[in-house]
């Protein structure tokens, strides 16, 4: 393990790192035979290095970039850090037949998440529905990745983690939950799967992070300061500032978002030993641990629902078919913008980007290029 953490600097390679909004681009299999690599140089077994760097470029083939390789440094430094455990013992502590308990032994949770879903998937095979709550886990990239998982299946996936504690609930100051992110994934028939994916905040973190590398302002409802202002400063989060639930404030439905992600926070920490609320481990490693954590790292929560427990499946799919024809030709406001279906976006960007490659900006690559470095691993 290097001795030093990963630097937050880009003077010691050639990349360009000036922090304008130039682009390079990469193919899949150029980004996963690096990650790959990463993950392995950290300590990952073949299998979890593939199992890592499939969930984590999920995210950059479906236009999340928030949440793909450009995250690979934050890993990389959670592990410098020795929070992360690149050779975890993944276990079921507590189970029933429909339901368990999952330590992650302070595993990658773009490991443990997909071990947990497919425990999920199992239990739903044998007795119609699976649900998983996982303990002492780290980041689990997009939780679209893994509910999506149960669509190979005839069964509707759900994933849901709680996270690093930015975001002030509805009339506070305090920053006391995560982004909590909550994933849905329903088969179809004809029709592509419904897949829902969103973070129960105005927008995610992630979000930020790609304007700081643009020099760019938020639109005002994302962020507040650390007096509860609206502000656009897209670096208030370093300011003790915080961000926003879903709904911006009490008169747009704030409180239904600061809902939304305390019942995230309560199904993947509450329920599985996690630590919760503002004791969620950062995922920044510079940030200092919370004191009097109650539980062990962060949580996850997954689900499996086979839909013959529910109604035979080709009959359903035949009516989600229907439900999503007739949503998607509902009467659009312009004629030029159709009513889109969740997922249809994401599923558009990843048909492009298999195709045309992976675009990033060159703050992103001038950051890869250090892991590289640090690792002594050729830079694509």
């Amino acid at each position: 393990m290097p001795n030093a953490y990963l630097p937050l600097t880009c003077q010691h390679f050639t990349v360009a790192c000036s922090f304008t909004n130039m682009i390079q681009i990469f193919t899949y299999q150029q980004l996963f035979d690096f990650t790959n690599a990463i993950f392995q140089k950290m300590g990952c077994s073949s299998v979890h290095a593939q199992t890592a760097t499939t969930a984590l470029l999920s995210a950059d083939i479906r236009g999340i970039d928030s949440h793909g390789v450009a995250r690979l440094s934050g890993y990389v430094r959670l592990w410098q850090a020795q929070r992360i455990n690149t050779s975890p013992n993944i276990r079921i502590v507590h189970e029933t037949p429909s339901t368990a308990v999952v330590d992650g032994d302070a595993g990658l949770g773009l490991v443990v998440a997909p071990f947990a879903m497919n425990i999920a998937i199992q239990k739903s095979q044998t007795v119609g529905t699976g649900w998983v709550s996982v303990k002492n886990s780290n980041h689990f990239g997009i939780a679209g990745y893994h509910a999506m998982l149960a669509l190979q299946h005839d069964m509707i996936g759900m994933a849901m983690t709680n996270a690093s504690a930015l975001v002030a609930p509805t009339f506070s100051k305090e920053r006391m939950l995560g982004t909590n992110p909550i994933a849905v994934a329903i088969p179809a028939g004809k029709q592509p799967p419904f897949v829902a994916d969103f973070a129960t905040t105005t927008a995610a973190n992630g979000k930020l992070e790609i304007l700081q590398r643009q020099n760019a302002q938020t639109p005002l409802g994302w962020v507040q300061d650390e007096n509860g202002n609206s502000t656009t400063d897209a670096h208030i989060l370093k300011k003790q500032g915080a961000l926003l639930p879903l709904g911006s404030d009490k008169e747009h439905g704030s409180h239904k978002g600061y809902a939304l992600g305390s019942i995230v926070d309560i199904f993947s920490a509450v329920l599985s030993g996690a630590s919760y609320g503002p004791w969620a481990p950062p995922f920044p490693a510079y940030v200092p641990m919370p004191v009097n954590m109650p539980g062990e790292g962060l949580g996850h929560f997954l689900g499996a629902m086979r839909i013959d427990a529910f109604r035979p499946a080709d009959e359903f799919k035949q009516h989600m078919d229907n439900w999503i024809e007739r949503f998607r030709n509902a009467t659009p406001i312009n004629e030029h913008e159709k009513v889109l279906i969740p997922g249809d976006p994401e599923r558009k960007m990843e048909t492009d980007r298999l195709t045309k490659g992976i675009p990033l900006v060159d703050s992103v690559v001038a950051d890869l290029a250090l892991v590289a470095q640090t690792f002594d691993v050729d830079f694509i």
